[in-house]
């Protein structure tokens, strides 16, 4: 079988995966929306790194192309089923940013399955959903304010997306559940 070939066991746990954070985004949007718009946005943008959680995890976890669209972009549209205060434009959201967070492991030929790689994918991801931000929600601030918008998301999405789900991965596999996987097999690597 083809190492980049989808077994059945993949599209389940990523499909369960994308079915877990879709849960959680819904949660964290009535967060968002509700205690944390208190807080001035951009140090909400401490904070955004959560939305992308899946966009690493995914790859980290499943090791095959496409995980990490596939598990951001199932937890977008269970989180606009739900309910999402954003609507539709949250698919487009989960797309972009699935696919961002999985061009770090991409780039590698699906070879490097380490923090570095994380980091960079939850970073390209945060990138990714600046872009959207700014296109669709804050056009008419100034240039400082995306910029600094953008670094906040860039580096919030490193850490809680390329870090926590790094260390999210490490947690799973130190508890058997992804022996089926090859992130399972590999408990030390750093």
């Amino acid at each position: 079988m083809s190492p980049t070939r989808w077994r059945t066991v993949d599209i389940v746990v990523a499909a369960v995966l994308g079915v877990a954070f879709g849960v959680i985004f819904w949660a964290w949007g009535l967060l968002w929306e509700g205690p944390a718009n208190a807080i001035p946005l951009p140090g909400r943008a401490f904070i955004y790194g959560v939305w992308l959680l899946p966009a690493v995890l995914g790859p980290l976890v499943i090791r095959k192309p496409g995980a990490g669209i596939f598990t951001e972009l199932v937890a977008a549209l269970v989180s606009t089923l739900l309910g999402s205060p954003w609507g539709l434009l949250t698919v487009l959201y989960g797309l972009f940013q699935g696919a961002a967070g999985e061009f770090a492991f991409a780039a590698t030929g699906y070879r490097q399955w380490r923090l570095p790689t994380a980091i960079v994918g939850g970073a390209l991801a945060g990138g990714a959903a600046t872009l959207l931000d700014v296109i669709n929600y804050y056009p008419d601030t100034s240039t400082g304010w995306k910029w600094a918008y953008g670094a906040l998301v860039v580096l919030s999405s490193a850490v809680i997306a390329g870090g926590g789900a790094w260390a999210l991965t490490r947690a799973l596999a130190q508890t058997g559940v992804l022996d089926r996987f090859p992130a399972g097999r590999d408990r030390v690597t750093v």
